[in-house]
């Protein structure tokens, strides 16, 4: 919901409230989770917003299909759970080396386990990555390189990153019925002698520093000049 449209935010949950009873569903409000996506530098206003309910909490982060999700639109929070996490998976795999895994063997379960879920909906988070969030996440590639759970020739997390968002750009250009062809129109036909692109697509207007944080845009811009 925009700023403008704060003062009707009870409104908007009677509403949803009453669309669910019609469908035979309730809100479970002690559920539900309010999250505020300041501008820089007004951050500090979103604290006089008085609550739309007394049973939804207010939070700074969201867990969403597994992405963390702050109000500053940064990846810092999904870098360092995720990092947290697989730092517990390769504890996990030093028990495996202890009880007589192979080297190969290893490093197949480092791919399977860690590497999928450093790259896990990668596309949609890692535009809001940090210089730093790329150091930490490419230091725990080499540290696990150093240790031996995955091979030398592993690429570097950026490098993974940049194939992730090739792999799903070009699942969208190759698959026409592809849930987010819509956003991507056809580039009209133009007679002059331009350097060809890598895609046949619309450019998609920036507009903001946010429209660099999304895939579609990324790609769409990517190596076009």
């Amino acid at each position: 919901m925009p700023a403008v449209n704060s003062s009707s935010r009870l409104r908007e949950i009677t509403h949803i409230q009453a669309w669910a009873a019609t469908n035979n569903l309730k809100l479970n409000c002690s559920k539900s989770k309010e999250i505020i996506f300041a501008a820089r530098g007004k951050r500090g206003n979103s604290a006089d917003l008085p609550q739309p309910s007394m049973n939804i909490e207010r939070v700074s982060s969201l867990r969403v299909l597994g992405v963390i999700v702050n109000d500053q639109l940064s990846a810092a929070d999904h870098v360092t759970n995720v990092l947290a996490s697989c730092n517990s998976l390769l504890y996990a795999l030093r028990i495996l080396r202890c009880h007589g895994i192979s080297d190969a063997s290893l490093q197949n379960v480092f791919q399977a386990t860690v590497i999928a879920k450093l790259t896990y909906c990668a596309p949609s988070w890692s535009g809001a990555c940090s210089a730093a969030d790329r150091a930490k996440l490419d230091s725990f590639i080499r540290r696990s390189k150093r240790l031996g759970y995955c091979s030398q020739n592993q690429p570097s997390f950026t490098q993974l990153l940049d194939d992730a968002d090739y792999s799903f750009f070009n699942r969208i250009k190759m698959n026409s019925e592809h849930v987010l062809q819509p956003y991507l129109p056809e580039r009209p036909e133009i007679y002059y002698s331009l350097r060809e692109r890598s895609h046949n697509k619309t450019l998609l207007t920036k507009t903001a520093y946010l429209n660099d944080q999304d895939c579609l845009i990324r790609m769409l811009y990517k190596d076009s000049y």
